[in-house]
This record gives structure tokens, sequence and C-alpha cells, in this order.
């Protein structure tokens, strides 16, 4: 007959509570796959964070292969940045795979934006060209440095960043993302070219300048 003892009752409670408290372990990003593959079916709707499977029997080779990172899209934006982007919406072949990849070229004095990918954190190579890589933390702490062909920079999932082109040519980046779908919030374009628009007063009163100053800004953002 086994009995137990004051100290291994208290030792079990105690396991007990530690199991409560701690927190439970959660993904970091997309949860894992429960198959070999999943190739999007994006003819139909999204459910929960995927897209459902299209048949194996209509999966084919080319599911898995991705070429529109070949080539540099026009540059057509104000900020003299194009983003082709390898996610799941362009590369089916992702779904539930929890990774993407975007081709970024920017113009000499251009720049990608403040924005930040609420669904994944970043990393990146420097091709070609010469960028100021720059991100902000939550405590508004600014982190930056000019990068070369060849550096590599992270980017922790959700801070606002940027990419400058400090240099006299194009400049080349490719980025890499723990999501297939991680996402984009760009700044300037949340703020002055949202539909419906965010109310004039909204924006006067956040950046303590008059409505002109605001119709000005908004102006620069029709396309």
């Amino acid at each position: 007959m086994i009995t137990s003892s004051p100290s291994l009752l208290l030792f079990c409670l105690t396991v007990s509570l530690l199991l409560l408290l701690l927190p439970l372990p959660s993904h970091c990003a997309d949860p894992d796959p429960l198959q070999d593959l999943c190739v999007a079916d994006l003819s139909a709707s999204i459910s929960a964070n995927n897209f459902p499977c299209k048949p194996f029997s209509e999966v084919t080779s080319d599911d898995f292969v991705f070429d529109g990172l070949r080539k540099q899209a026009n540059f057509t934006d104000a900020f003299g940045v194009t983003v082709t982007t390898g996610n799941v919406l362009s590369f089916p072949g992702l779904n539930t795979l929890g990774i993407a990849m975007n081709r970024v070229d920017i113009q000499p004095g251009g720049i990608n934006p403040p924005h930040s990918h609420p669904r994944a954190s970043e990393i990146g190579i420097v091709i070609e060209g010469k960028i100021l890589a720059g991100i902000v933390t939550t405590k508004n702490v600014y982190y930056s440095k000019v990068l070369t062909a060849g550096q590599v920079f992270v980017i922790p999932r959700g801070l606002v960043h940027f990419q400058l082109n400090v240099g006299r040519k194009k400049a080349l980046t490719f980025t890499a993302f723990n999501s297939h779908l991680p996402g984009s919030t760009v700044l300037p374009l949340n703020l002055f070219a949202a539909a419906p628009s965010i109310p004039v007063e909204v924006l006067t009163k956040t950046f303590l300048v008059d409505e002109d100053a605001i119709n000005n800004i908004k102006s620069k953002f029709v396309f």
C-alpha cells in the first residue's frame, strides 16, 4: 500500500500550480502543416489561417515553382519603389508552409516607406546598391544601418521599418518571412490614402498641423 507524505502532496500541489500559471506554448507565426502539402485553392474562400487544399489529383509540379521574382516590376508609385510579392496569393504552393519572399527594387533616392508586417518577422539580403535600413521599437527607439551588397538585415515581427536607397544606382533586396501571408501596413498609405478617408480633423490633431497641410499631403497619394 502506497501512502502519501505531506511533503509529496505539497510537491505535487506546487507543480500543478506552476503548470497552471505558466503560459501555454504558442506559434510565433503560421501554424504547422498537418500534411505533406496543401497547395492553395485560390478559388475558394480563405478558411481560418489557410486556404483549402487543392485536390491532390489537380496538383502539378508548377505549383511548387514561382518565377515572379525574376524580373523587376515597373516603378509606378510616388516612393520610387516596387515590391514584388511571393506569398500564398501569388504562389499557392506556399499554403500552410509559413514562408514567403519579396523582391524589393528601389530607385536612387527612393524609399520603401515606413511599414510593418503584422504576421511575420522578416530577414533580407541586399543584392545590389546601398540602402539605409531602419527600424523603430514600440518604445520609440530607432536603430539603423547603411547596408551594401551581401549584407543581411532582420526586422522583428510587427515593428515599423523602412529601406532608403542612399546610393547612386538602383538598389535590390530580397526579403523572406515566416508567414505565407505576412501582410503589410504602409503607414503613409494607411493614414493619407485610406478608403473611405480618415477625417481630416483626426489627422490635423494627430500631426498638430492645419487642414491645408493635410490636404497637401493627401494630394500626393491620388493614384
